[in-house]
């Protein structure tokens, strides 16, 4: 939230996550939810990155109550906990009662508060679930997917992350669609501050928007300020982060799709500046996603993985990968350029049915490899998963069951026990319970699938060099196409040899489109290094960047480039 005219926020516990509260700095808790874990996640909407003040938190009881009493004792018990396991003690809250649920704790402390062996047995499941050995079992199951990883793959997917940095689509991506977007819709944006903008006006088919998507956080009618980058955001005042999952943002793009998604069906005719080739090609648009065998809340399969990309054809029919965001790098078509290129569209290459060309490598090439890079990682880390979750809560399981013999035992002698065999049997079956579930959870996420691949559109790619041969001119800069490739070549060369010379292992990636740059250089540290080649001929005195090689370069400004 970020409208200065709102002091006091009154919430339902609609607001205990999704949102971002950290302007204000002081809550309290009117009414104490059965999860004492959605304390923390309240707790976390105004103690955040960003926030400058020190946060103070109230829990509101009623009291002398029993219930009341029952959560003062969890509280101060968690408290200990704290401050023998630190902050991680957070990660478990919800894990911590095994047996009853805090609820059914809770309302057997209404019900029977006037009976001693009740009260008795309250404090001793209590103290069971926030006992400091049972808290570092559950800490334990919530580490096991992050252990085991050695130096390579640790390296490996270090650079993985470097390279996904660099081709990240904010913040500057995000940044030039939603200016343009959001002016388009009607929007009223103003530049302020350095990377800052204030929005006076959201229009009213935004405000529905957000309400039938249902992001779950409102679009207010105006913002004081807005950013795309983190670093913004807590200047004074404070901009609110407008990144993907903002519910302005996601409300632009829907409307956007519906609008104008159709056009993409529809083709394009681009122009590709760089290119002085001669042979025009054809760009393709597919999404393709896998699913897991859980289902969603609306009776779908789970989507685990989603991909949208790019594919060229030559007029001979072959099929090339285009990048990740190919058309950025081109332009549309002059007005004055149209009747040039209107003998072109009538060539009958263009209307075989490359749609299924399209479909067919897609299905062959694209969805097996990425079934595969998903699947890997995915299955090793699920087949993980099982082995330490069945070893650890089998041994509890055991405990529990071995402790209720002990206990009956000890019943059926007329001794005097604490704990209540039927409360130790209750946690075996629970565990076997809880066992089940989550290993049958495991097998569901183990059976991925690849969904049909969908075409979203397509468009014809014609090179600069099949423009400027139309209109009987040659190369602006002077130059021609193999001059201008073998100097292009020269620069790479030279680029190799310095990389090698100062002891690192460049990699050609050029031949990919849309990467925005041309090689991967790796040092002795695994430092990943990314550079741009530009080679130019002697007395040329212009060196163009694209959109990609721009906004690339920026979003690795953090790393070598």
């Amino acid at each position: 939230m970020n409208n200065p005219e709102v002091v006091v926020l009154l919430a339902n516990a609609a607001a205990g996550e999704g949102v971002n509260l950290q302007r204000a700095h002081l809550m309290v808790n009117y009414d104490l939810p059965w999860n004492p874990n959605r304390l923390e996640q309240r707790f976390g909407r105004i103690h955040r990155i960003g926030q400058k003040e020190v946060c103070h938190l109230w829990n509101l009881l009623a009291k002398d109550t029993r219930e009341g009493d029952v959560y003062i004792q969890l509280l101060r018990k968690l408290e200990a906990a704290r401050e023998a396991l630190g902050d991680k003690l957070f990660d478990v809250l919800g894990q911590l009662f095994s047996g009853r649920s805090l609820r059914e704790l809770l309302m057997d402390a209404v019900r029977y508060n006037a009976r001693p062996d009740v009260k008795a047995q309250l404090e001793l499941e209590i103290e069971g679930a926030v006992d400091q050995h049972h808290l570092e079992e559950l800490l334990a199951q919530g580490a096991l997917v992050r252990q085991g990883m050695d130096a390579a793959t640790v390296e490996q997917l270090r650079q993985q992350m470097e390279r996904a940095m660099a081709r990240r689509i904010h913040p500057h991506y995000v940044h030039d669609f939603f200016i343009e977007a959001f002016r388009r819709l009607g929007g009223k944006l103003n530049p302020r501050e350095k990377g800052r903008y204030e929005i006076t006006y959201v229009p009213p088919l935004l405000l529905d928007r957000n309400q039938q998507i249902g992001v779950g956080v409102p679009v207010q009618g105006r913002y004081e300020r807005i950013c795309f980058e983190k670093e913004h955001v807590a200047d004074s005042p404070r901009a609110e982060l407008v990144s993907p999952g903002h519910p302005l943002l996601e409300a632009c793009i829907s409307l956007v799709v519906e609008r104008d998604g159709s056009v993409l069906g529809q083709g394009a005719v681009l122009i590709d500046e760089r290119d002085l080739g001669s042979e025009p090609r054809l760009l393709f648009c597919l999404e393709h996603g896998l699913q897991d065998g859980r289902k969603t809340r609306a009776g779908q399969q789970q989507l685990i993985s989603n991909r949208l990309q790019f594919l060229e054809i030559s007029r001979s029919g072959v099929v090339s990968p285009a990048g990740s965001a190919p058309y950025l790098d081109y332009r549309p078509l002059r007005d004055d350029e149209q009747e040039l290129v209107a003998p072109l569209l009538q060539e009958s290459w263009l209307s075989q049915d490359w749609d299924a060309l399209v479909l067919q490598h897609a299905m062959t090439t694209l969805v097996p490899r990425h079934l595969e890079e998903v699947s890997a990682e995915r299955l090793e880390r699920i087949a993980k998963a099982e082995r330490e979750i069945k070893a650890r809560m089998q041994r509890e399981i055991n405990h529990w069951s071995r402790r209720y013999e002990e206990l009956k035992l000890q019943e059926q002698a007329g001794k005097q026990v604490r704990l209540p065999a039927k409360v130790a049997k209750d946690r075996a079956e629970v565990l076997t319970s809880r066992l089940e579930k989550r290993l049958a959870q495991l097998q569901a996420e183990a059976q991925i699938t690849a969904k049909v691949p969908n075409l979203k559109g397509g468009s014809l790619v014609i090179p600069a060099g099949w423009l400027l041969a139309q209109q009987g001119q040659s190369d602006p800069q002077g130059v021609d196409a193999a001059a201008r490739k073998r100097v292009e070549l020269l620069a790479m060369n030279a680029v190799f040899e310095a990389e090698k010379a100062l002891g690192r292992m460049p990699k050609d990636v050029s031949a990919e489109r849309g990467r925005g740059y041309d090689i991967e250089s790796i040092d002795a540290d695994g430092n990943l290094f990314f550079i741009e080649v530009k080679g130019r001929a002697d007395g040329a005195d212009t060196v163009t960047l694209t959109i990609n090689e721009v906004n690339t370069g920026r979003n690795a400004s953090g790393s070598p480039w």
